[in-house]
């Protein structure tokens, strides 16, 4: 009974180092809503006004440097210079969002225009975020890729490892499920839909600095519930993975890979 009176005093003190160099779940959702509230306003309000815009603009500056503050100790620069680092990437980031929007147009039927794609796209929305996140992973900034991942994660049920190197124009349809791993690297113009899996072959801690995730070439479809496993396999160019395929092993360009599965329908009255 006395260890259960005293855990209070003994988590208080465990306490004390939880938290350190870890960034604030609070601000960092806020800068994540906020950051793609000002790259895509159709979101958050109709008549921009330039005025706003330089406001918001300095404000996400100043939200992102607390932001990095929590993390000093981790990092290698200061926190004002990596701010300015990353928001003079954010330009260039939203003309390949815009471009991505586009093609979800073009891929999806059901899009009626890149507005649509922008405010009502979960796929889309995972691609936003994984932009962002991945240019702070590239930049070195510890955890807050992950966290910002995450976050997204927790609203689609899409899960992009910020360190997956994803070429342009990604399409995700629907995207529930969708995992893609840390060292995964996908080319330009491929579609994956729900359920897809790009996964190593096992876990272990030993793989830690190796390629464990696969590699899609430019121009795959990869339909929904297959999974495809392993560092050193690569899906060649223009294939096509058919839906519930389990794959761990290289494919050839111009493929195209299904699972063969015998479905009987019968009438139940005989």
């Amino acid at each position: 009974m006395s260890n259960v009176q005293n855990f209070p005093e003994e988590l208080f003190r465990r306490m004390q180092s939880y938290g350190r160099g870890l960034p604030s779940p609070e601000e960092t959702h806020e800068f994540v809503d906020s950051m793609i509230h000002f790259l895509f306003p159709m979101r958050n309000f109709k008549d921009a006004r330039i005025t706003h815009l330089c406001y918001e603009w300095e404000r996400l500056r100043c939200l992102f440097v607390d932001i990095l503050v929590s993390l000093e100790t981790l990092l290698d620069e200061s926190p004002e210079a990596l701010a300015q680092c990353f928001f003079d990437a954010v330009p260039a980031i939203h003309e390949q969002l815009l471009e991505e929007a586009d093609y979800f147009v073009q891929c999806d039927p059901a899009a009626k225009s890149k507005d649509e794609v922008m405010l009502c796209y979960p796929g889309y929305y995972a691609i936003v975020v994984y932009r962002l996140a991945n240019e702070l992973y590239r930049m070195k900034i510890p955890i807050l890729p992950r966290a910002i991942s995450e976050y997204a994660n927790s609203k689609t049920g899409i899960e992009i490892h910020p360190g997956a190197v994803i070429g342009r124009h990604f399409y995700i349809d629907h995207g529930t499920g969708i995992v893609i791993g840390e060292t995964a690297e996908i080319g330009n113009n491929v579609k994956i839909y729900q359920g897809v899996t790009l996964g190593a072959m096992y876990v272990e801690k030993s793989l830690q600095n190796t390629k464990r995730h696969p590699t899609i070439e430019d121009d795959v479809i990869i339909y929904a519930g297959s999974t495809i496993l392993g560092g050193d396999t690569v899906v060649g160019r223009n294939t096509i993975i058919g839906g519930n395929v389990w794959l761990t092993e290289s494919v050839a360009p111009n493929s195209i890979v299904y699972h063969k599965a015998e479905v009987v329908i019968r009438d139940q009255r005989r």
